[in-house]
Formats: structure tokens, sequence, C-alpha cells
């Protein structure tokens, strides 16, 4: 019988210096490289995540969540952040439409 494992071999350090990365480049440009920085850390994490022994990939790229960034933003305006709410099911849709198995 073969065992198919899931796990996430990613490190601490590595995390930490992708997120201080992300915050450092969303910080200098006020904000509108979040997109870059979300990407670049959704891609980090699915590299390092193995499920029933296939790794994951992201193709998901920032120009593609800029829009949908922009947008969620100005429905939150709108709203008076009431549109805040749905924001983090919004993007966890859009990360796991742009996630695969990589082989």
């Amino acid at each position: 019988m073969m065992e198919n494992k899931s796990y996430f071999d990613g490190g601490l350090l590595q995390l930490i210096g992708w997120r201080i990365l992300g915050f450092i480049v969303t910080f200098c440009t006020l904000g509108i490289c979040y997109p870059w920085a979300l990407c670049m850390v959704y891609g980090w994490e699915t590299r390092h995540t193995v499920v029933n022994g296939h790794r994951l990939a992201f193709d998901g790229t920032a120009l593609q969540l800029f829009g949908k960034w922009v947008i969620m933003l100005l429905l939150c305006i709108v709203t008076l952040g009431i549109y805040g709410f749905w924001v983090g099911i919004a993007m966890r849709k859009w990360k796991v439409a742009h996630t695969h198995f990589a082989d």
C-alpha cells in the first residue's frame, strides 16, 4: 500500500525574511505594491507545500491581483468598510484559483 504524505517544508527564518521583504516593499511604495508582496509570499508558501505527495505551485501574478485589489478597496470605501468582511474570502478564492499541482 502506497502512503501519500502531506507536509510543509518551509522554514521559519525563510517566512520571516519573505514577510519582512513584503512589508518593506509595501511600505516603500505606500501600499501600491501590496499585491506583489502577497503574490511573493503566496508563491513561497505553495512551493513549500506538498499534498498527497504532490508539490503545489502558484501561478497568480501581481498584475492580476492589482485590479481585484483596487476594486475591493473601492467597494470598502463605498460601503464604509462593510465589504471588508468579504475581502478575506475573495482573496482566498483568488489564491485557490491560481494554485495547482506542480507535477
